[in-house]
């Protein structure tokens, strides 16, 4: 079973208890991401700092963030479990391939709680943004912004990352209700700014036309691309990072749409760690974050977009940078980016 939450909106937050909110914790929590030099990363990260610093019950973070496979992470957790940390807190590499130190962890009584994507090993939690729906959302609208028939360029994420296959999954589920709509281009970004930029940039210079770009995140700077090399701006799908939203209320003639994927599901994630080491555990493993949609074709999207912009953020920061029922940190502590005895 999964509970979900519609627009980054906990429905039916658990209760916090009488005697947890009371005492307080000296809780250490384990950090393991695989993944550096990406804005949404980087604003995940500075999510958990700012919970365990906001929630008054984490004595101290222990942090592994590089950019490595599932071997390496392995050897993150299985450090961190050495270190004997209370829980710990995952962007899983993939979602089978670190079961036996997820497993270890939990042997040895350490709540694990992957975020962002799903881990196959079943004593560990998932507060996880929902990426199959975030892809046929943005899919489904591009599709129908090009009347249904075209082609358009494919640019996914990492290749074997379970939020990948997930947001794959979407992207072809949509696809399937629109036959006329052909991929002319699929590749993996890596979820990496400068080389997605390049790889349009490369598809652009072959001459052969499309209608429209649907991107796993990597968004402004296609934006860019298409501007720098005078090429003809076409639908572009993305998510809520703060350069792509400002686009989308800025640059003349574009038409996109930006669905919504927190960043700040990695502070959730040690929101929901320490209700764990509280004693309140969720009545389901795996929750849910619902995306929502927000596109420059209409006034009203126009609207919606002009009151999420926020241009004090990173450019590849999502402008979502809370959410509701589950992180308590203000935006100062985000920006920030300061944990516990920092």
């Amino acid at each position: 079973m999964k509970k979900r939450i519609l627009g980054a909106t906990l429905l039916g937050a658990m209760t916090m208890s009488l005697m947890g909110t009371a005492m307080a914790k000296d809780y250490t929590i384990g950090i393991s991401n695989t993944v550096q030099g990406n804005g949404w990363r980087e604003e995940m990260v500075c999510a958990m700092k700012a919970q365990a610093l906001a929630s008054g019950k984490v004595k101290a973070l222990n942090i592994a963030h590089r950019n490595t496979d599932a071997a390496g992470q392995i050897e993150d957790i299985n450090n961190l479990i050495e270190a004997g940390v209370d829980a710990i807190v995952i962007n899983p590499s993939n979602p089978d391939g670190i079961t036996s130190a997820i497993k270890a962890a939990t042997d040895k009584g350490i709540v694990v709680v992957a975020v962002d994507q799903m881990v196959s090993e079943e004593s560990a939690y998932v507060l996880s943004n929902n990426q199959e729906e975030y892809a046929y959302l943005g899919a489904k609208w591009l599709f129908e912004q090009i009347g249904g028939k075209g082609s358009v360029v494919y640019m996914r994420g990492a290749a074997g990352a379970s939020a990948d296959d997930d947001r794959d999954k979407g992207f072809k589920k949509a696809l399937a209700e629109f036959p006329d709509v052909k991929v002319a281009h699929e590749v993996h970004t890596g979820w990496q700014q400068d080389q997605g930029k390049q790889q349009i940039l490369d598809y652009i210079a072959t001459g052969i036309p499309f209608d429209g770009v649907w991107t796993s995140g990597i968004d402004n700077v296609i934006v860019d691309a298409f501007v720098e090399s005078g090429a003809p701006l076409v639908p572009i799908v993305g998510a809520d990072n703060a350069g792509f939203v400002g686009q989308l209320t800025s640059v003349e003639g574009l038409k996109g749409a930006a669905v919504t994927n927190p960043g700040s599901v990695g502070g959730a994630g040690v929101a929901l760690a320490v209700r764990i080491l509280d004693g309140e555990k969720p009545a389901e493993r795996v929750v849910l974050v619902d995306p929502v949609l927000w596109e420059n074709a209409t006034d009203e999207g126009k609207a919606t977009l002009k009151a999420a912009a926020n241009p004090s953020l990173d450019p590849e920061w999502p402008v979502s940078v809370s959410i509701p029922g589950w992180t308590d940190y203000s935006m100062d502590q985000i920006i920030a980016c300061k944990g516990p005895g920092e």
